[in-house]
């Protein structure tokens, strides 16, 4: 998951710890990766090469965001709506995690230097065996690491999330485990993929698209929304600098005065 240096670091480049402080910045990052097939298309390549380059540019923000003191950050890969998708497109993604999870694990020692937790939210029953054993191993290997969890949203949607709370729970009743009247926004909490991470303050958006689609539907109730026209293969750790900013500037009432 390492990444040589960053690009953009221009002599005129202010950091962004220099202009934040670590209270301004979100503690919780969700960004949707859109655009990876229109930035091929846009150059006579094959949609899973656009999907390769988005795979780099994963990469790169992770490690900016855990180097400037994002404590959480999650990425939306692979939606439970995309394997409606090409075969063709569909195997190149798996492919791409196989490699993402080969390169986590050989590289174990500089996550746990860089105190990189890493966590797939989604349910991965659907993944072929060899991609489920590599996702429990990559936890295994980080679980004890803080400074900063990436999360992986695979075979991922917000709406069946809720759901599989909500039969997490029924089950509990059901048992006598909890009583209905127990039922509260903690257990929700409790019983989602993201539980024991705090909600989303800033979802960021490339491409153009302004929409959430099916993305932390519980857990950005209160977050900020960034949109951009940068498809997801250009975007640029400036470019994430720039969405702290903005976010920097918002009133947070949380329903208050």
């Amino acid at each position: 998951m390492s990444i040589a240096g960053t690009e953009n670091n221009s002599p005129e480049r202010v950091p962004i710890t220099s202009l934040l402080s670590k209270e301004e910045l979100p503690k919780h990052v969700g960004v949707i990766m859109d655009g990876n097939g229109r930035w091929a298309k846009q150059r006579g390549l094959k949609r899973y090469e656009g999907h390769r380059e988005g795979a780099k540019t994963f990469r790169r923000i992770a490690e900016y965001a855990s180097e400037i003191g994002i404590r959480y950050i999650t990425f939306y890969a692979f939606s439970s709506e995309n394997w409606k998708r090409p075969q063709e497109e569909v195997n190149a993604i798996l492919q791409l995690l196989r490699e993402y999870l080969d390169e986590a694990e050989s590289r174990q020692k500089e996550n746990e230097e860089k105190g990189i937790r890493i966590r797939f939210v989604g349910d991965i029953s659907k993944f072929p065996e060899d991609i489920k054993d590599k996702i429990n191993e990559a936890h295994r290997l980080s679980e004890d690491k803080t400074r900063c969890t990436v999360s992986i949203a695979i075979n991922y949607g917000g709406r069946q999330e809720i759901i599989k709370a909500v039969k997490d729970i029924a089950a509990k009743v059901q048992k006598g485990e909890m009583s209905i009247d127990e039922i509260d926004e903690a257990a929700v909490d409790s019983c989602l993929y993201t539980a024991g991470m705090p909600d989303a303050d800033l979802i960021i958006r490339p491409s153009g698209e302004i929409r959430l689609s099916n993305f932390l539907t519980w857990q950005s109730v209160y977050a900020e929304f960034y949109y951009t026209n940068v498809l997801w293969p250009d975007f640029t750790t400036e470019d994430f600098d720039k969405a702290l900013l903005d976010f920097a500037k918002r009133g947070r009432r949380f329903g208050g005065v």
